[in-house]
């Protein structure tokens, strides 16, 4: 996805920074009181360049309060079908919101490849996607096809009486991030992927399974059980971690009631 970075500080443009090496075609806006130090076009108003660039990219990033975002989109808004991706990241790198065009337009698949590039929490508020609650951890061998991925996601799903439809996030740790047949399966399945730090991983108090073999092979104590777990929110172990032809499946649900 072609995406436009704008923000309007220093603070931001680090942000801006990281995201853009994941985005080889970004395009960097940084407001003119932002340091010179940081490479990219500058602008003096938001709303202008706002304008200027909405309909050249697929996707806007705002490095930014929401509020700023949404005040500068809000004029120039159609249709999901036909508005950009836009998702707003608060300048610590905490969280990748999905404001616009979440389905349609790409901006839930933006927040998560966001949130995998620096380690954010990704915000997806889109009804369809909310109501899902379960979570699958995958743990894999290097070079395993997505074939095999999907497989065993569907032969674990089966077995305990789930439906893929109800699956909101696939999930492992981020020594997968770049597993061909990982990235492969989700995008076949279309269900996000989102990837644990590995510290995060080593530092939960979650009770979970652990192993001396991954311990040994990738100096984790476990991956599907944990980034299932960690992955969403008020999460318990629903299905334990199972093997099924050298692909660990572990689900987690999510509590979404109150």
């Amino acid at each position: 996805m072609r995406i436009a970075l704008i923000t309007l500080s220093s603070e931001g443009a680090r942000v801006a920074d990281h995201i853009a090496e994941g985005f080889p075609e970004a395009r960097v806006y940084l407001h003119v009181s932002v340091e010179r130090a940081f490479p990219g076009e500058r602008f003096e108003s938001i709303l202008n360049l706002t304008e200027e660039v909405f309909d050249r990219f697929e996707g806007l990033v705002y490095v930014a309060p929401c509020g700023v975002a949404v005040r500068a989109i809000a004029p120039l808004l159609k249709h999901k079908t036909v508005d950009p991706a836009v998702v707003a990241v608060d300048v610590c790198g905490r969280f990748a919101i999905s404001l616009v065009s979440g389905h349609e337009g790409g901006a839930n698949d933006l927040a998560f490849q966001i949130a995998n590039l620096i380690d954010a929490e990704p915000i997806v508020t889109t009804t369809t996607e909310a109501t899902k609650n379960l979570v699958i951890g995958i743990g894999c061998r290097r070079g395993t096809t997505s074939k095999r991925i999907v497989e065993a996601i569907q032969a674990v799903l089966t077995e305990a009486e789930l439906g893929i439809d109800q699956v909101r996030l696939l999930a492992s740790a981020d020594i997968k991030a770049n597993e061909a047949g990982l990235l492969e399966a989700a995008h076949e399945l279309r269900i996000p992927l989102r990837f644990i730090p590995s510290e995060e991983i080593r530092h939960s108090a979650r009770a979970f399974q652990r192993s001396a073999w991954v311990q040994q092979k990738v100096n984790l104590p476990a991956v599907a059980e944990p980034a299932a777990l960690l992955a969403g929110r008020r999460t318990t172990l629903l299905v334990p971690k199972k093997n099924h032809h050298g692909v660990t499946v572990a689900v987690a649900r999510e509590n979404c009631s109150w």
